[in-house]
């Protein structure tokens, strides 16, 4: 995205009309390269564009583009002390990506990198994550540690935990987590989360946390999903929610968070995702590589492993992804 392209959508964010004459005006541009700019622009970030006659250009639907002024301004003191820095971006591939090149250059704990776009947004096991401009969150932030990578096997269940935590008081009824990493609603899938560590076998290490929520998507935006999902919007039944001051929240559970697993690990955030667990005591699969388990979902241990009761008896797995069996295999 060029700032031309950049400019004309913080223009017309706000939804309202605007006449091509103030646009070309402004932006330096003819009236005829104005309509074409914004053709093109709308194309190709998935945008509706409207043009009225007598009145000009909007957007159906309006943005509230990030503002990184206003996240600041919503955090806590102590929120703003852990954050060491926050990168806006237009568009980029990957703000996951983004962050591991900026901690391998050095950067401190609390950097944050947002996008309003991401290209190549990535989930787990190599998936596609979804990104429409404007719409959602997607969000990245990096913490280092003096310890071992292996002590942040529990690091996506407290993360999870916590932002479980964070939807329920935003008066979201029925949020739930399933192992290892996703926040779910109404059993479709509301936000993922997206960890990669890297550092010294023995230590230090540092963490980057990916978050990708749903917020305002539509289901021409989402139709690309392979599996069903829910935006927060459909969750606070229609509720509007000023997305800046939805990331800060995050932001501001997400830098507590990793700052105490520094100090106590997953133990204190356990009732938690247990108060969240989707599965508890319900049959699944559990898929690791080709192998399919099925048991019934006994919570999750200590360390944070997924507990099943098979026919051989109680297993605790690390590694795996967990998805509801399928009823008819009830009866076969």
């Amino acid at each position: 995205m060029d700032e031309r392209q950049l400019a004309l959508i913080q223009r017309l964010s706000d939804g309202c009309a605007h006449s091509g004459e103030a646009i070309a005006r402004d932006v330096g541009l003819t009236r005829a390269a104005v309509w074409k700019t914004l053709r093109k622009t709308a194309d190709e970030f998935g945008l509706e564009l409207l043009s009225e006659r007598g009145r000009g250009y909007r957007l159906a639907t309006p943005l509230e583009l990030l503002d990184a002024g206003r996240i600041r301004a919503t955090l806590s003191d102590a929120g703003r002390k852990r954050l060491s820095r926050l990168d806006i971006h237009p568009v980029i591939d990957s703000t996951n990506r983004e962050l591991m090149r900026l901690a391998a250059e050095g950067a401190p704990s609390g950097g944050v990198c947002l996008a309003e776009r991401q290209t190549a947004g990535r989930g787990r096991r190599g998936r596609e994550w979804v990104s429409p401009f404007g719409v959602n969150v997607y969000l990245s932030l990096l913490w280092r540690y003096p310890f071992a990578p292996s002590n942040l096997g529990g690091a996506s269940l407290a993360i999870g935990a916590v932002l479980a935590e964070v939807l329920s008081e935003l008066d979201i009824e029925g949020v739930a987590l399933k192992w290892p990493n996703d926040l779910l609603w109404q059993r479709r899938k509301l936000a993922g989360l997206l960890l990669e560590v890297a550092g010294e076998s023995q230590g230090p290490c540092h963490l980057v946390v990916g978050l990708g929520l749903n917020l305002r998507m539509t289901a021409g935006q989402g139709s690309a999903i392979d599996q069903p999902w829910a935006s927060l919007e459909e969750a606070l039944y229609g509720v509007m929610i000023e997305r800046n001051v939805l990331v800060a929240c995050l932001l501001e559970a997400l830098l507590e968070a990793l700052d105490r697993y520094g100090r106590e690990g997953l133990a204190p955030f356990l009732p938690l995702w247990r108060a969240h667990d989707a599965y508890l005591g319900e049959p699944v699969r559990l898929l690791i590589g080709e192998r399919v388990i099925e048991g019934i979902h006994a919570g999750v241990a200590e360390d944070g492993s997924l507990l099943l009761d098979t026919p051989d008896g109680r297993c605790a797995f690390q590694a795996g992804e967990v998805s509801l069996r399928p009823l008819e295999t009830e009866h076969s």
